[in-house]
């Protein structure tokens, strides 16, 4: 017998943790079913509203968190290429363009098999990891957008560092 053929049960809806972290950190959020919760968070660039879903059929919980912004039809492969790039960069978690809606989405899965449990530090850790993405390139999909630059204009012009503030 392998692993994949012994059932686990599962304690607790991690969605329920999600939840719990969310109160305790007094994260303004919504709960609209079982398995997903709405969690938003005021960035220095936009407001997001980050999405965490259980999805049980693949023991996962998968984040999403979209840009509050339009990608105009004209400007969607210039945005493709520099997501492209900008996903080279990325260690957790991924850009896509949903193509249908003109939506940048940022997301990220933790997955739990057999059993496992997710923790407090995980989800906040997660819940950063997005926002900081979606921070630190969202000026650079705006370039793209609204700018008419080229994808590697706008990530050069995003990438530098700075130190403090004036």
């Amino acid at each position: 017998m392998s692993l994949i053929d012994i059932d686990f049960d599962r304690q607790d809806n991690p969605v329920d943790a999600i939840e719990t972290v969310a109160a305790i950190q007094d994260w303004v959020f919504e709960r609209s079913g079982d398995d997903e919760i709405t969690i938003s968070v005021s960035g220095h660039w936009s407001e997001y509203l980050v999405s965490f879903s259980w999805l049980d059929n693949h023991e996962a919980i998968h984040l999403g968190c979209a840009f509050d912004l339009k990608v105009v039809e004209t400007r969607r492969d210039e945005v493709a290429k520099l997501l492209a790039r900008v996903n080279e960069q990325m260690w957790m978690g991924h850009f896509d363009l949903w193509s249908k809606e003109g939506v940048v989405m940022f997301r990220q899965s933790l997955l739990l098999a057999g059993g496992a449990e997710v923790t407090h530090g995980q989800i906040e850790r997660m819940l950063v990891n997005a926002i900081e993405c979606c921070e630190r390139y969202y000026q650079a999909v705006q370039f793209v957008v609204w700018a008419g630059q080229s994808c590697e204009d706008a990530l050069s012009t995003v990438m530098f560092e700075t130190v403090g503030e004036a």
